[in-house]
């Protein structure tokens, strides 16, 4: 039978909790329960949409699309309160409460929390982002993220990781689900096993966790181990394989059958639940990723995954068929008797945990009034601007330039160093360019300041019968290199890279511009990233180098007054910003 001790940890039953979650499935028909397995992303917010999921699925709960607090509050009580059984809603608070709400407010991304180098600021962003998720009827969040930065190039977690050192990754996950339980939500740490290893993107490949069995114990392991010990009530699994640890269980599994961790029994079942002893609710990463889809077909991968030991299914593809592939998967037994109740068990657990059992359809949100006036309160909207005080690090100091002032630098030009154009990243990045925020910040100091405008747009304004000379002509110029030191005494690289595949950068074809710093030695040089914390791979050369971590209006205004010597630099990096390369430290 189903071994779920819902009177330990992290539960805490009480036997009344606990006959109310037996009850409960057993009043529950097949289709029922089978509903109580999905976890899905609603396309509406429509009182009928919302209803109609409800009545058709029976779902276990949601996990929505951003929206203003209002909106997302008034979703919120519309299937609290048209659902037969109270549902899990779940947030992307990984960053603070606009990852409930988009009016909501953010602390700081994790590795900007891990350079501010204090714990209280970890704790912070799991506070704000209860008090806010909560005041809208969140009750879970897909946070804290704890994975670990140990590869450069990944394309995930670059800014998205406390950093690259377990013990400091366990201290601020720690601290960060112990500010969001003090509202009543259920943090879910992701992503089992451990990402941060491959520079492979599981939305778009496979991805893989390469480290031996016992190098994996000292780091994630030991990371997953002081959450779980210290009441970790569930755990988002990632897509993403494990072959020494699959290899440890199923000593006689083939290379074509290692699979990642949402599909995996000896990942997710043996390791975790197994030698790890973790007793809360797994879900699944979203299942429309490739690292799931591209592991088998989705009519086997739905059922596999819980039979694999995942409680919880993220996200329909299509509904009707997702729940018949599912539902099949039970009938050909994929999905045991034993295995469905027990996790059905954990997911009404957790519910119960969560004390939603114990109050009215209309009452488990809060006051609608009361609970808005806790969206973007002044004093935590304060601390993003402490953050970044805390944060912006000076990786590289090799030149005499500091104060950067108008008397010393008087004419600056500022450079927007691009990555790979195009993709989502682009599409739900901020539209305020931080070359242009810059200019006017510094202007507003009294410096002269122009904004380097490339050769490839300069070309494209062109007719284009005249752009195929144009472009041949760039080949065939020779800059003198006063026209760069008569006209500017300070040049500013900003990389603004936005998250995706590939994050470096991407130096445009024309060679002698202020594109790419080769003027180091001829003029004056700071380059800045904004976003990723690894771009000085691509530019060792430069004497001057600062992570800021976001683009915010509020960090750049942090940034002027620490170029200007108003300010210290107080940031220690989390991770290895010298990407493990001896010439970006010289």
């Amino acid at each position: 039978m189903a071994n779920v001790d819902l009177k330990a940890k992290p539960y805490y039953l009480s036997d009344s909790d606990i006959k109310w979650v037996k009850e409960t499935i057993e009043s529950m028909t097949i289709e029922e329960k089978i509903g109580q397995l999905f976890i899905n992303m609603g396309s509406s917010r429509t009182e009928e949409y919302l209803k109609d999921v409800l009545e058709n699925y029976h779902i276990a709960g949601v996990r929505y699309n951003p929206g203003k607090a209002e909106e997302v509050y008034e979703q919120n009580r519309i299937l609290q309160e048209n659902s037969k059984i109270p549902l899990l809603i779940a947030a992307n608070t990984e960053a603070g409460g606009n990852g409930a709400c988009t009016d909501g407010t953010e602390v700081g991304v994790e590795v900007k929390i891990g350079a501010a180098n204090d714990v209280k600021y970890a704790y912070e962003m799991g506070r704000v982002s209860g008090v806010e998720a909560s005041a809208i009827g969140c009750n879970w969040s897909f946070a804290p993220i704890v994975d670990i930065n140990y590869n450069w190039r990944n394309p995930i977690i670059s800014s998205r990781s406390f950093g690259s050192n377990p013990d400091k990754v366990l201290e601020l996950s720690l601290a960060y689900m112990k500010g969001i339980q003090e509202s009543g939500i259920a943090p879910a740490a992701k992503h089992w096993p451990g990402d941060g290893m491959d520079e492979r993107d599981q939305h778009l490949s496979f991805s893989v966790n390469s480290l031996s069995t016992e190098e994996w114990d000292k780091t994630y392991g030991k990371v997953y181990q002081g959450l779980i010990d210290a009441g970790l009530p569930s755990i988002m699994a990632g897509h993403i394989h494990m072959p020494a640890y699959q290899r440890f269980f199923n000593p006689d599994v083939k290379d074509e059958e290692l699979l990642p961790a949402t599909l995996s029994k000896e990942i997710t079942t043996d390791l975790l639940r197994g030698r790890l002893g973790f007793n809360g609710v797994v879900v699944t990463d979203a299942s429309h990723m490739l690292g799931l889809t591209g592991a088998m077909k989705r009519s086997k991968l739905l059922p596999t995954a819980i039979s694999a030991g995942c409680d919880l299914f993220l996200f329909f593809n299509d509904p009707d068929e997702d729940f018949g592939y599912m539902m099949d998967g039970y009938r050909e037994g994929i999905i045991t008797e034993d295995r469905l109740q027990e996790a059905l068990e954990r997911i009404l657990g957790l519910k119960a945990m969560l004390g939603l059992h114990k109050k009215a359809k209309t009452e488990i949100l809060p006051p609608k009034e009361e609970a808005l006036a806790q969206i973007g309160l002044p004093e935590n909207k304060a601390l993003f601007k402490e953050v970044a005080d805390q944060a912006i690090t000076l990786v590289k100091d090799k030149q005499d330039i500091w104060p950067v002032t108008p008397e010393k630098f008087k004419r600056v030009l500022l450079v927007d160093v691009k990555g790979v154009q195009g993709g989502f990243g682009a599409l739900i990045g901020s539209k305020d360019k931080a070359v242009d925020m810059m200019k006017e910040l510094l202007e507003a100091q009294g410096f002269e300041v122009t904004v380097w405008e490339s050769t490839e747009e300069r070309i494209m304004k062109l007719p284009e019968e005249e752009r195929g000379a144009a472009i041949a002509n760039v080949y065939a110029q020779k800059r003198p290199i006063t026209e760069l030191t008569d006209y500017y005494d300070l040049i500013i690289n900003i990389a603004n890279v936005n998250p995706g595949t590939v994050q470096r950068i991407v130096w445009p074809a024309s060679k002698g511009t202020p594109d790419i710093p080769f003027y180091i030695h001829e003029v004056p040089t700071i380059f800045i990233s904004v976003q990723y914390p690894y771009h000085l791979a691509d530019v060792p050369q430069v004497k001057t180098y600062i992570n800021a971590y976001d683009s915010r209006k509020q960090t750049l205004e942090v940034l002027v007054e620490k170029l200007m010597g108003r300010s210290e630099f107080k940031g220690v990096s989390p991770v290895d910003a010298f990407c493990g390369f001896v010439d970006t430290r010289i």
